[in-house]
């Protein structure tokens, strides 16, 4: 069905407004997404933009499936602390904000296995033919990795995620709004 709709709005090369509560459904079917919540406008762009530079945290757990990781912890110059003292990589702090709270934001696709990563121990192991997404937790927050490559992961298993730090996003702890460096 959403083919079918999708190939009648780019013949008919009209305007469309589409509602929709299915992310996945907005992701295929659209040029713009307006994301809105309680009724205000939280960003508005291609579906792409709001998957790659989500403007605020809400967005970017509501756009993605499965959805954005969140670790809690500060950000430090020399990268991020998260939960249980992992240290996760940064590009770029922002200036003058050593010490502030802070949540980094990353994608499950954006993990590597690495051994630099943080300390992570696998709880759950889906295998789905084309990808392994994995159930982990680092001190003590779960977060879901996905890898295109086979991995034979257990539960149980001590292993080290580590996010790509050019596509990590950091929020602000308070706001949840996007920090730049």
């Amino acid at each position: 069905m959403r083919t079918e709709i999708k190939e009648l709005h780019q013949r008919l090369k009209t305007t469309t407004v589409y509602v929709t509560h299915d992310q996945i459904e907005a992701m295929t079917m659209a040029d713009k997404i307006v994301v809105m919540n309680g009724g205000r406008v939280e960003q508005i762009g291609a579906p792409l933009e709001l998957y790659d530079r989500p403007n605020n945290i809400f967005v970017a757990g509501f756009i993605g499936s499965p959805s954005m990781n969140f670790l809690k912890g500060a950000i430090r110059t020399s990268g991020f602390e998260g939960p249980g003292g992992a240290r996760l990589p940064l590009v770029a702090a922002p200036s003058g904000s050593d010490g502030q709270p802070a949540v980094y934001g990353v994608r499950p696709e954006h993990f590597t296995i690495a051994d630099d990563g943080a300390e992570a121990t696998v709880h759950v192991v889906e295998p789905t033919g084309s990808e392994t997404q994995i159930v982990a937790h680092i001190g003590g927050t779960e977060v879901v990795a996905a890898f295109r490559e086979r991995h034979a992961f257990k539960p149980g298993d001590k292993i080290r995620l580590k996010p790509d730090p050019r596509l990590a996003h950091l929020f602000d702890a308070s706001s949840g709004q996007r920090l730049t460096a």
